[in-house]
């Protein structure tokens, strides 16, 4: 098992502009291909060298017979000139005809060793993939096998079958030397909850202590579980074509990717679901409830609780989600209008191509708005998929004037050689930047460990939310969430727990205090609470799911044709169209005339640039994209320039003005 844990090869950031820029290995027949027209070619040149040696003699012969005539005395002369200039001809002739040799001589000695390098490249190559499986196949083994184990407890989360599967050290041993992740036993919680029973049991007898009592206020979060929904004013649709039954390898694919930023590495639609990746960043806005019930709030930390329990929600549309969205095109939009029924407009534009990049704006009639500027890195190990989240998301409460700040967690897709798929919602890796970071003079940038933290800039509360890895080494429930709501002081007011693809509870915190030191001289924090109270639980997925992405009930309408939209909108994406439909085959062609497009557009925006300025200078200019919805600021809370909304988006949907829009479909 050794071998397993070097890298299979080394991590490459291409920084080409587009995914067909990176080319896969060559297969045996590329190289035996390339191999024959060198040999034609060395073959062409050889028979080249014969000619000019035969010609060259050809003209030495006719010469001498002509020196030999008798002619009249200015005729010698100049058959005496041509002569020479002959004679020059026949010495460069005779040195490009040695040079010639040499160059045949020594093209044919590298290229039998460049054959049996290539040869034995390809041997290594497929021996190295068969050992990755090989040993894929083995791990998986082996956790069916310990899952199975005679003695061992069952377990009271999802089983085997259901996705949940061993998450150990040696399994991220692919990472690169300056991240680290940590193992779920040494992740489990830091504190520990005892729920107060009885009223006279809540007196405090030492250590922190809070209010006893649910307050009136409280009453807010009671409201913020689902209740039933009335007819929408608009009928949306509530189903799509069912997904084709293709079969196609992902490892046949993803095992030339190793190591690489999967955004410029091509994918057939094969392994997408019809949806862009701005919709998928639309769909957090499901539960948007939570926010509107958060407006009501008295108290920061209750809202608190409850803007936590929407950052998890947001969570909860992936579980069975392993298809890839579309990366959307350059200056490609999507708008959600739905004041009548959700109370909110929602606008994304792609700001960046490579790294990928959107920008999204979200008002809402309640009094809340919403923006970020979320860049996706993703990367392949071996053996899972790492997908990285990057920017910072703003939420502001217009009467409280409230404004929180998070960032979200890194997700991991398992099983990508062998086994049936799943997802993990982990921390982020050190260094990875994935706490919200305080800019302001009277806080200090908090450790970067990698919880996922929230942080309202305006009465310093913090709420601190972990994402526990699942392992079957862990007695912890798979998918678990758990967090404390605390004010500026570090007072411990409610304690959350749940898991990111079904509910979240929060427990108000009567008392608080250390615990006895444990074996290894440990202390936790123990915090004595009120029964949980229901926060927020997931709707159930809509009938037939499985056989249509596992879309949500929102998600089946993103996509839904709608008039008066932008052009760039992505509803109006041919190849995204045509797999919706199930036409994958014309999908994959229209997916490869867009991006050829996009690189016609960057070269015409590189070949304007190099007429005013130096290549370097160009390369950059090409790159830079101005958006037309959007404009970078400066965000003073984190220090980060970030693209916020700039208006103008409803008042050019009103006029149906979109000349500045462009063509990019």
């Amino acid at each position: 098992m050794g071998c397993a844990e070097q890298p299979c090869c080394p991590s490459t950031d291409d920084s080409g502009d587009d995914d067909d820029d990176i080319a896969s290995p060559p297969d045996k027949s590329e190289v035996q291909s390339t191999i024959k027209s060198l040999s034609l070619k060395l073959e062409d040149l050889s028979t080249c060298n014969d000619l000019i040696a035969k010609h060259g003699a050809a003209l030495q012969r006719s010469l001498k017979e002509l020196d030999g005539l008798s002619i009249p005395y200015e005729s010698s002369e100049r058959l005496k000139v041509v002569n020479e200039r002959a004679t020059l001809f026949r010495i460069t002739s005779n040195a490009m005809i040695n040079a010639c040799r040499d160059f045949l001589d020594l093209a044919e000695t590298h290229s039998r060793k460049w054959q049996r390098a290539l040869q034995h490249e390809r041997e290594q190559r497929i021996h190295l993939e068969e050992t990755i499986e090989q040993l894929a196949k083995q791990h998986n083994s082996l956790e069916r096998a310990f899952c199975s184990a005679p003695g061992r407890a069952a377990h009271p989360s999802k089983s085997f079958s259901e996705g949940s599967l061993l998450a150990s050290k040696g399994e991220d041993s692919e990472e690169d030397e300056d991240s680290e992740y940590f193992d779920a036993m040494e992740d489990s919680t830091s504190f520990i909850t005892v729920v107060a029973e009885a009223r006279e049991d809540r007196k405090a007898e030492g250590g922190t202590t809070g209010s006893a009592d649910w307050t009136s206020s409280d009453d807010v979060l009671d409201s913020a579980s689902p209740v039933p929904k009335g007819p929408p004013k608009v009928q949306r649709r509530a189903r799509i074509p069912d997904k084709p039954s293709y079969s196609l390898n992902l490892w046949s694919i993803m095992k030339n990717c190793i190591g690489r930023e999967l955004s410029k590495i091509p994918m057939p639609v094969n392994f997408n679901e019809p949806l862009s990746m701005l919709q998928r960043l639309t769909e957090d806005l499901e539960y948007h409830h939570l926010l509107d019930t958060a407006v009501h709030c008295t108290s920061s930390v209750e809202q608190m609780c409850l803007v936590a329990a929407f950052s998890v929600s947001s969570y909860s549309t992936t579980v069975h989600r392993i298809a890839k969205p579309f990366n959307p095109m350059l200056g490609e939009t999507f708008e959600l209008d739905r004041l009548d029924d959700m109370g909110l407009r929602s606008l994304c534009e792609q700001v960046s191509h490579h790294p990928p990049s959107a920008a999204h704006y979200v008002f809402s009639k309640h009094g809340w708005s919403l923006w970020q500027e979320i860049t996706i890195s993703s990367k392949f190990r071996g053996k899972y998929l790492s997908i990285m989240p990057l920017g910072a998301i703003h939420l502001e409460f217009q009467a409280s004037g409230n404004h929180y700040v998070w960032r979200k967690s890194t997700s991991t897709v398992h099983n990508i050689i062998v086994g049936k798929l799943w997802i993990d919602q982990v921390r982020g890796a050190l260094g990875e930047g994935r706490v919200a970071q305080e800019s302001t003079p009277d806080c200090t940038p908090p450790h970067q460990t990698g919880d996922v933290e929230i942080v309202n800039h305006k009465t310093k509360d913090r709420c601190q939310l972990k994402f526990l890895p699942y392992s079957y080494f862990s007695k912890e429930g798979a998918r678990k969430v758990t967090g404390v709501v605390s004010d500026s002081q570090g007072k411990a007011h409610y304690v959350l727990s749940g898991s990111w693809d079904e509910q979240m509870e929060c427990a108000k915190v009567v008392q608080s205090g250390p615990s006895s030191p444990s074996s290894d001289g440990r202390q936790k924090t123990v915090h004595q609470t009120l029964p949980a109270k229901l926060l927020w639980k997931k709707y159930p997925l809509p009938e037939n799911a499985e056989n249509m992405y596992y879309f949500s009930a929102l998600a089946l309408t993103l996509n839904e044709h709608e008039e008066g939209v932008a052009p760039t909108d992505s509803r109006l994406r041919p190849d995204q169209r045509l797999m919706e439909k199930g036409r994958w085959d014309q999908a994959n062609t229209e997916k490869q005339r867009l991006e050829e497009k996009q690189r016609s557009a960057r070269r015409r925006r590189l070949e304007a640039s190099a007429r005013d300025c130096g290549a370097e200078e160009a390369e950059k200019e090409a790159e830079v994209y101005m958006p037309l919805w959007f404009e970078k600021r400066l965000d003073p809370l984190t220090g980060e320039t970030a693209c916020m909304y700039k208006g103008g988006y409803c008042e050019a949907k009103e006029k149906q003005d979109w000349h500045m829009c462009p063509n990019i479909f």
